[in-house]
């Protein structure tokens, strides 16, 4: 999965970790991202400390790890797709998690402490994926988050089946609490998501669009747009 942030993908994750037949694994190129960029992220410390940095290392533990179970999911965040090979995208079965830009990005400025840029919000990274997909012959999977909320069910069947995997009604409902496999950075961006047991239902924003994000929101729009021409 390559998400855009804060868009319901740590839910996702907690979707497919329900399943006996999955091993899940929270953004394995996060530490290489801080490594690259040296962007301002909370609990950059801590989380640099704690996951690989080496980009030719977490290719190949996700390229070439023995999993104990046959499926693996990685909750990437596209964005994190810096200074590592976008030709990774060939070896394995993608889905890209979208959100509209108006909700989301008001979202990511309250949990960065700031402004965010193009950098944070990764829709031109979910571009370049979906066109990396194309160019090999295949069709980009694209899941709206608002289907996901507005029709959990209905959309979990239909992403399993775009990836040919049986759907688990598993999937609709997971513990509250932290996980073992949350990212040390769960401290800070899930705690709302912990006290959960399953998709919680759309809201729609009405509050209006703050200036400072007006501009980046202009230019996310297209893109977004771009994006759902092939949401499933």
């Amino acid at each position: 999965m390559w998400a855009s942030p804060r868009n319901v993908s740590s839910a996702m994750m907690y979707a497919w970790a329900q399943r006996l037949d999955t091993t899940v694994w929270d953004e394995p190129m996060y530490g290489n991202y801080l490594e690259v960029t040296g962007i301002d992220h909370p609990l950059a410390s801590h989380i640099l400390e704690a996951v690989p940095k080496d980009a030719a290392e977490i290719i190949d533990r996700m390229l070439h790890t023995e999993w104990p179970t046959p499926i693996a999911f990685y909750k990437n965040m596209a964005h994190h797709l810096v200074g590592i090979d976008i030709e990774i995208v060939n070896h394995m079965d993608n889905f890209l998690l979208t959100r509209d830009p108006a909700d989301m990005l008001p979202s990511l400025a309250k949990g960065l402490g700031r402004t965010p840029s193009m950098q944070d919000a990764g829709y031109d990274l979910q571009i370049a994926i979906v066109d990396r997909i194309v160019d090999s012959g295949r069709t980009p999977i694209v899941v709206d988050s608002r289907s996901v909320l507005e029709d959990p069910e209905r959309t979990l069947i239909a992403l399993c089946e775009s990836l040919d995997v049986a759907f688990d009604p598993a999937m609709m409902t997971w513990p509250s609490g932290p996980k073992p496999y949350d990212g040390v950075w769960g401290q800070h961006w899930y705690t709302r998501l912990h006290s959960s047991s399953g998709f919680e239902p759309y809201v729609p924003r009405h509050k209006p669009l703050p200036e400072p994000l007006e501009e980046l929101h202009e230019a996310c729009t297209p893109l977004y747009q771009r994006l759902m021409k092939f949401a499933i």
